[in-house]
């Protein structure tokens, strides 16, 4: 029974530093992919996300409130 608990434990402690290991250098590839990327496509800053919309956009954003203004209205339950 004693070393089948030891070959339990060590079983689980080489587990344990598979998953870790791989977690550490997961770390390291999206900090490096993160530090390449700021490097090479400097347009993108911290200041200026994806999801910021400009002039262009507004249009876009009144047709969207518009939709959803009468899918409300359409669909709202009454209490």
């Amino acid at each position: 029974m004693n070393e089948l608990m030891s070959s339990g434990i060590e079983l689980m402690l080489l587990g344990m530093g598979i998953v870790y290991s791989f977690l550490a250098m997961l770390i390291v590839a999206i900090k490096l992919m993160s530090a390449l990327v700021l490097r090479f496509f400097p347009e993108m800053s911290a200041g200026r996300h994806a999801g910021t919309h400009h002039g262009d956009d507004l249009g876009t954003i009144a047709a969207i409130s518009a939709a959803v203004q009468q899918y409300r209205k359409k669909y709202q339950k009454n209490d």
